[in-house]
């Protein structure tokens, strides 16, 4: 009885360090660096709905054309153009991992020149964006920022 008792708990030791040991050596694993240059027009009035499109490029020399479509809700009113905005992926183990729909906050005051920066979060992949544009904006919102493979 000893015995099954000692192999029962040999057995669960084992599953808890593979079960520890998995995540780290996936996070491990997550070493692609890729990057996003985009361009991305956006109006809103209460609600926030911003449309746009960009390139992602990894090092290992994968590139994908991408769509961007971001939607919110929130005090919002005005309407502003990103022109080669730029994107920085954290987090990414294979180039599919950049694409959903990542989590978005933000609170912007623009009028004429405008600049942007955020961070945005979709699981263990961050994203963070900086751009520069035109338009006027007011505001806080939330919502979902969403890259898909373009057509």
């Amino acid at each position: 009885m000893t015995a099954i008792k000692s192999g029962f708990v040999a057995a669960g030791l084992a599953l808890a360090i593979a079960a520890v040991a998995a995540p780290r050596a996936e996070a491990a694993e997550a070493s692609l660096d890729c990057s996003m240059r985009f361009s991305l027009t956006a109006w809103s009035a209460i609600f926030k709905h911003a449309e746009g499109t960009g390139v992602v490029t990894c090092e290992n020399g994968q590139s994908m054309r991408v769509n961007i479509t971001a939607k919110g809700a929130g005090l919002t009113l005005g309407k502003v153009h990103i022109d080669n905005g730029k994107g920085e992926f954290t987090d990414v183990h294979r180039m599919s991992d950049i694409l959903g729909t990542y989590a978005q906050g933000e609170a912007t005051a623009a009028a004429g020149k405008s600049a942007t920066a955020q961070v945005l979060t979709k699981g263990t992949v961050s994203l963070a964006l900086a751009g520069t544009g035109e338009g006027v904006n007011l505001g806080v919102s939330i919502g979902g920022f969403t890259i898909s493979a373009a057509d």
